[in-house]
């Protein structure tokens, strides 16, 4: 409960802030985000998120480098970050991989934001535009609530987001689909147009958003998916005078999800496997 409040403290100094940044100082207006798209996959305990964005040159010279912002709780999270330029339209597009890398903005807002520049193949003339797709994935990130629970409960989770993109772009419209992995959703919060069917809850479309706009909002929702985390992985090889190679790894595996309360019936986890230990896992996949 603890660290679902301190969540919440650090969501809304964050939304302070930045309004005071967005009154107070210049963002970078170079480009126009026309439309933007983002789809959340929550469906395990890694996160997926999908941005699209149509990128448009609204100054006067040629550009080729668009910034990307992250919220401070995306930043402790990061896993990895890739983009993509898209080419063409339907069946016939072709994607092109660009170099994405740490930038700092002299006029960032006054809060621990991760800034990301991707730089374009080719410069954007005056009026042009670009579609990019962007792959964020984040680890550790969904807070299971209740943080204990008996072996025949299900586990809940917490998703801390904003139903707005945090951009240092205007941008003029955006939707936000965040997709669970069933259709048992405790709650969530709403911020005009929301609209949820079956296991996607839908936010937006939204227009005419400045930089730096966010909503806080949570989606509290069942996630049996197997957390499995890997603390500590040793690789061991060995190659004998004949050319045979032998390689052992030792795993130290832990379950990060809810912890597990009360007493353990190893009678009930074998023969009752659909209403007993679901979110735990049997066996581990190795690639």
């Amino acid at each position: 409960m603890e660290a679902r409040i301190r969540a919440r403290v650090n969501l809304a100094l964050t939304f302070f802030a930045l309004l005071f940044f967005v009154a107070g100082s210049s963002p970078p207006r170079q480009f126009v985000i026309s439309n933007a798209e983002r789809r959340i996959d929550l469906s395990s305990h890694i996160i997926n998120l999908h941005l699209t964005l149509k990128v448009e040159n609204a100054g006067t010279r040629p550009a080729s480098e668009v910034v990307l912002a992250l919220t401070p709780t995306e930043v402790d999270h990061l896993a990895m970050v890739d983009a993509s330029a898209i080419k063409g339209k339907r069946k016939k597009t072709t994607s092109l991989r660009l170099e994405v890398k740490p930038t700092e903005l002299p006029d960032a807002p006054p809060i621990d934001t991760k800034y990301f520049t991707i730089y374009l193949a080719n410069p954007l003339n005056s009026g042009e535009s670009t579609t990019l797709e962007v792959l964020y994935v984040f680890t550790h990130f969904l807070e299971p609530f209740p943080a204990e629970i008996a072996q025949s409960e299900s586990q809940l989770v917490f998703y801390h987001d904003t139903a707005l993109i945090l951009s240092p772009y205007h941008i003029k419209q955006q939707t936000t689909f965040i997709k669970t992995p069933s259709t048992k959703v405790e709650s969530f919060i709403r911020m005009e147009p929301t609209n949820r069917v079956g296991t996607e809850i839908k936010y937006g479309p939204y227009e005419d958003r400045p930089p730096y706009s966010i909503s806080p909002i949570h989606v509290h929702f069942e996630n049996n998916s197997p957390f499995a985390v890997v603390e500590e992985l040793v690789q061991e090889i060995e190659i004998s005078h004949w050319g045979n190679i032998q390689v052992t790894e030792h795993y130290k595996l832990i379950h990060a999800g809810a912890r597990h309360k009360g007493v353990f019936s190893r009678v009930d986890y074998q023969s009752r496997q659909s209403s007993n230990g679901a979110s735990s896992f049997r066996y581990v996949r190795i690639v």
